[in-house]
């Protein structure tokens, strides 16, 4: 689908599974069976149904598959290890059904067999016998009757650039950011009657914002925290919410010593009394690269008005990271673990993209986040005045 632009800034179909970050350590629980019965309404005898687990990365694990029967039926068993995980079935190839799991369920499907086409039609599903299919299906319908209205957008927004209608453009804008919230308040109402369900984390992941609805989140991971056995996805979702709040505006950004790259201990510490923006980057990320000139003219323009740098690589390469730092004439404070995204450090303040900045004040307190170009000139020349 085409996205408009500067509008549409996330997915708004939830087919996929979205807790790829979220993934903790495999623990011990208790292992808890599951069935499923169903019916294929456009399906042929001995078409094969397949039974897979979704996996970190974006994988499938095939557990089990079966055949269809003359009428269209097929039955498949499962073992839920986790107390919640993603399954799904393959239908023939032509039809993708997703499956929230957490164990006991006895769940009756029924299937269309057929591939959704480009405006979404068919690939229709129903699927009862757990609470958690049921608030899926509700939010399936939403996101399915909001990406029927993008999609109307996208064309009227596409006419209204061509024609350069600068009155058309705003009122589509203002339309898609008014449905935007009206879907987002309905999501939000929903969540609290989901409890801790495995439904409940995937809608929490998918559509809260941690700059705007962190303490949703909090509350949502506090409740997990009482859960025991606590589930897998739920233990990485605790862990991921309690960085995202140790790391939010207001908060104080957390110290760390780091090896510069003539091997000496700097710590963040140490700069206390200006304004720091801690700049996380790498030698081979390209955004990275692209936004140093600017971060160079920055620190030009307010190194001497009591605003500093601590550059945190995510390189794994000594030689290029150095050769970056130099290339680029980054002269300010760097450090480095060398360990890439297994950086301790990156993991402390949440970041899983890069570039990511934090700027923080004089007495250690983030008074924001990942600000580049304009934005980030702005602020300084806001907290510093003007060269």
């Amino acid at each position: 689908m085409k996205v408009m632009k500067g509008i549409l800034r996330q997915s708004i179909f939830i087919s996929s599974i979205a807790f790829l970050s979220l993934q903790s350590q495999a623990q011990q629980l208790p292992p808890k069976d599951f069935s499923i019965n169903g019916k294929v309404k456009n399906g042929a005898k001995g078409e094969k149904i397949t039974l897979l687990r979704s996996t970190a990365g974006g994988s499938s694990v095939k557990l089990d598959s079966t055949q269809l029967s003359a009428d269209g039926s097929f039955a498949l068993k499962g073992t839920e290890n986790d107390r919640g995980s993603f399954f799904s079935l393959n239908i023939a190839d032509r039809q993708k059904v997703i499956l929230l799991v957490e164990g006991g369920e006895k769940f009756n499907v029924l299937a269309d067999g057929t591939t959704r086409d480009a405006k979404g039609n068919g690939g229709n599903a129903d699927i009862t016998g757990s609470k958690n299919m049921d608030y899926y299906a509700q939010i399936d319908k939403l996101m399915r009757s909001f990406a029927g209205k993008v999609t109307v957008w996208n064309e009227e927004y596409a006419k209204a650039e061509e024609k350069k209608d600068a009155k058309k453009i705003l009122e589509v804008q203002q339309s898609f950011a008014s449905a935007d919230k009206e879907r987002l308040d309905v999501i939000k109402k929903l969540l609290p009657e989901m409890g801790t369900s495995l439904v409940a984390l995937f809608t929490a992941n998918n559509f809260l914002n941690p700059d705007t609805d962190i303490e949703i989140l909090k509350k949502l991971a506090d409740d997990y925290e009482k859960v025991e056995p606590t589930p897998t996805l739920a233990k990485g979702f605790i862990g991921q919410i309690k960085r995202i709040a140790g790391v939010s505006v207001g908060q104080q950004a957390p110290d760390f010593t780091l090896n510069s790259p003539d091997g000496k201990p700097v710590a963040l510490s140490s700069l206390r009394g200006k304004f720091v923006l801690i700049d996380f980057w790498a030698s081979w990320c390209g955004p990275c690269r692209m936004e140093n000139p600017n971060v160079v003219r920055m620190y030009d323009k307010f190194k001497d008005k009591g605003f500093d740098i601590y550059g945190v690589s995510l390189d794994d390469n000594e030689k290029a990271w150095k050769t970056a730092i130099e290339r680029d004439k980054l002269k300010w404070l760097h450090g480095s673990e060398l360990k890439k995204w297994n950086s301790g450090v990156a993991q402390t303040y949440g970041v899983n993209a890069i570039p990511a900045t934090f700027l923080i004040d004089k007495e250690g307190k983030i008074i924001a986040k990942n600000l580049r170009g304009p934005a980030l000139e702005s602020k300084l020349t806001e907290l510093l005045g003007a060269q």
